[in-house]
Parts: structure tokens; sequence; C-alpha cells
């Protein structure tokens, strides 16, 4: 009987010294669920082709000639491009950086201006957007465009830090932006998949005028019944103290955001943004962008709301944060202007090397083993791209961009061709969170964990 107690007091200890250790394995997280953190980096103002034409496997420019060759307003083929336009000059004027006569083809800026130099800017608006798409043959960009023929120039970037990324882990080479247009109305469907309506009588000033056809009369930040889709800031601080007149800025938006549902599930979250604390202090940085900080248009995130001071945050605290390895599960990265690559005011190689920093400070965290990063653009900037956006609705999906998947659960060097558009990132976060769709856009779209190998 002594020898059967001690086997059995034997099996009992092993049993108990197993139990913990099974119950954790039974328990080990698979699927979207080994996923901790999602972190979403956006920049600025490029398509696909701008900076990616040249890479391997992807739909970029290597060996094509199918596209269709630029067309003035009346649809006549262009001889040569139209003069690019210095459109930062005043008043505007030829840029006398790049040559008159350049063949009617997408061409290299690299031999005109390098990367750690800025171009001009180009106009990147929701009507104009929609008519330099001109139902997919997107010929009309040098047209519909203040800066003429830069729309078709595209980068050599094979020596920056980001295709580095995009070689080591996953490029998504059909991204399209949420919405046509502009930063404003694409940072909003990256929050709320919607495009926010004007709750007021706003100056006329600002609403755009169409014809009998829908065809652009007279531009404004808002449409004829209402909605924005152009440049306007918040009613909330912090806006531009120039603007007095209340009845240009937006007021206070209560549509559903991706904020408020990772709160109700009380999954945490943050937006840190470049010079935010700057900008609330009254003090923002020349390169500041107001509309880019979609969160401080809604209510709840309003003026003096517990809301704003949980969850909006400095580009500091990210930085600080990380170190601590303390990230909410969810992070939205918005560079200062300087560094977002917008063209205008910023170049290539300070956002390259913003970006990549962050990028290697994650690699070298404890989080990095359950993260994923994806690194896209709000919208392509008023620059070509040859490949027509798939029909949506009114709002868009409009201009193909770059995006990135940067994470251990990344395919490594691998070119995603399914298609996906911004509402794809909101896809992924109420995947893995268990949420609603905000709205039929990312309840139909291609969620981007068709990028990621979760399998245990």
């Amino acid at each position: 009987m002594r020898n059967m107690s001690t086997l059995v007091a034997a099996s009992l200890a092993t049993a108990l010294a197993a139990g913990p250790a099974a119950a954790a394995d039974a328990k080990a997280p698979v699927g979207l669920d080994r996923i901790q953190h999602i972190v979403v980096i956006y920049l600025e103002n490029r398509s696909f082709d701008n900076i990616y034409a040249l890479f391997p496997g992807a739909d970029g420019l290597l060996g094509k000639s199918g596209w269709a060759p630029q067309v003035d307003k009346t649809g006549k083929v262009y001889e040569t491009l139209p003069p690019v336009i210095d459109t930062g000059a005043k008043p505007p004027r030829p840029d006398d950086n790049f040559p008159a006569g350049l063949t009617n083809a997408p061409f290299l800026i690299d031999q005109y201006v390098p990367q750690y130099k800025r171009t001009p800017d180009l106009v990147h608006r929701f009507y104009q957007n929609q008519e330099q798409i001109d139902g997919g043959k997107n010929d009309k960009f040098a047209a519909i465009s203040d800066a003429a023929g830069l729309v078709m120039g595209f980068y050599d970037a094979r020596n920056t830090k980001l295709w580095a990324y995009a070689k080591k882990y996953t490029l998504a080479d059909h991204f399209f932006m949420g919405a046509f247009g502009g930063s404003f109305l694409n940072h909003f469907w990256l929050v709320c998949a919607c495009t926010p309506k004007y709750d007021g009588t706003p100056s006329e000033a600002i609403v755009a005028q169409l014809d009998a056809q829908g065809k652009l009369v007279k531009d404004g930040a808002l449409t004829p019944d209402g909605y924005a889709v152009n440049t306007i800031q918040s009613v909330f601080q912090p806006h531009d103290a120039a603007i007095t007149d209340k009845s240009r800025l937006l007021p206070p938006v209560n549509l559903p955001n991706i904020g408020d549902a990772l709160s109700a599930k009380k999954v945490s979250w943050a937006w840190y943004s470049g010079g935010w604390n700057d900008a609330l202090a009254g003090k923002p940085d020349p390169t500041f962008q107001f509309h880019h900080q979609p969160f401080a248009y809604f209510a709840n995130y309003g003026d003096g709301t517990e809301g704003r001071k949980a969850h909006l945050k400095d580009e500091a605290d990210l930085y600080a944060d990380l170190a601590k390895g303390s990230l909410p599960q969810v992070v939205f990265y918005k560079p200062l202007g300087i560094d977002n690559q917008h063209p205008g005011y910023a170049n290539i190689t300070n956002g390259d090397y913003r970006v990549g920093d962050m990028i290697d400070k994650f690699e070298k965290s404890p989080l990095w083993k359950s993260t994923v990063i994806i690194v896209t653009y709000d919208e392509n900037g008023g620059f070509w791209d040859h490949v027509a956006p798939p029909k949506g609705d009114r709002w868009g999906p409009a201009t193909r961009i770059p995006t990135l998947i940067i994470s251990p659960f990344a395919r490594k060097g691998h070119v995603d061709h399914t298609p996906y558009d911004t509402t794809s990132i909101l896809k992924l976060i109420e995947q893995r969170y268990g949420l609603a769709p905000l709205g039929q856009r990312d309840a139909k779209v291609n969620s981007l964990s068709h990028a990621l190998t979760l399998g245990k």
C-alpha cells in the first residue's frame, strides 16, 4: 500500500506540476489574438507609382507601356507634358528645375530634384481627383493639376529605409486611398469610414458650386449638400488663430468612430502626433497641419474632454511609451509636417529617416513579437498612378497609394496583390477586437489580415 500511495502521490505531483503549463499551452493565443499591438503610421501625399514604380514584383512601371497618355481638358493627347509649375512661387511660374518638353510619359524626378529637396505641391482635392481619374483612364492628371507635368514624376526609391522594409516584409500594391481628394477627408475615412456633414449654417464662401451636369463651377470645402470634403479646420482647438469666423470651421462631429468603438470594448488606444503639444500651447510648428488631427473634430475628444486627455498625445509620448514597453493596443502615429513626405513643405528623405527610426525601435523592442505595423499614406497628393481605382461609392475609393505591412506575422519579401483601401485598416482592427463595422465600406472591404500569417 505504501508503494501504491507513493506512486499515486508522485503521479499527482507530476500532474500538478504539468497542470499550469498545460493550461497555459491551451490558452496560448492563436490567429488574430496573437496581435497585441496594431500601429498605423500615416504619411502624406504619394501615389504608389510615385515611390514604388520600380519595385520588383509589384504592379509598377517596370516593363509597362500600356498606360494612357495624358490628355488636355478636351481629351486631346499632349504632344509633350505641360511644363512643371512651381506652385510655391508668387505668382506661380514654370519650375526651372525641370526642363520644358518632357515626354508625355512617367519621368524620373531624381534626375532634376534629389530626394532630400522639396518639389512643388500639387492640387489634391475632392472634385479634381475624380476628374483626373477620368472614369479609370487616369489620363487627366496633368490637365487638372496646378503643377501640370509634375504629376507624372516618380522616384528611384531603392536606397530608402522604407523600400528596404518593403523588401523585408510585405508591400501591398493594390491599396487605394479611401476617399477622393485630400488629407482632410482621408483622415476621416481612416478613423470613421465616413464623410462628416456640416451641422449648421456655413459661410457661403466655403460651399462648392456645381453645374447641372455635376461639373465643378466653384470649389469649396463643402459639397452643395453640406458634406465636408476639402480642408476645413475644427471649431475645437487647435486651429489656425487667423480663422476668426466660426462659420468657416467645422462644428463638432458626432459620428461613430474607431476610437469610441475601442473605448467601449476597453481596448487601449491613442493618436500620437508630431507637434501636438506645441499646437495646443498656441505655438504650432510652421509645418504642423491642423487638419491632420481627425479625432480633434469629434465631440468626444473636443476641448477639455477626458477623451482628449486620455487619447490624443504628442509624438514625444510615443517615443517614451515605446521605450517603456507600455504602448496602447492600437496606435495611430502622425509625424510632424516636416517628416511626413508631403510635397511642397517636406521632402522624401526626412520622413523616410523618421519612420525608419521608429520602425527600428519597434524591431528592437520586447513588444515587437506581437506587433503589426502598417505604414501607409493618406492620399496620392495629386500624383498620377496607372492603376484604375475599383468602383465604389460617392466618396471613393480613389487613387492607389503605397502600404507596407511590417510585422513578425507579415510574409517576408512578399508583394500582396489583394485589393484594399484605407478602411481595410479599420477592418483589421475591428476583426481583432470584435468590433462591429462602422459603415458599409469597412463591412465589405478586404481586411489587412490577408497580408498576415497568423497560424500557431
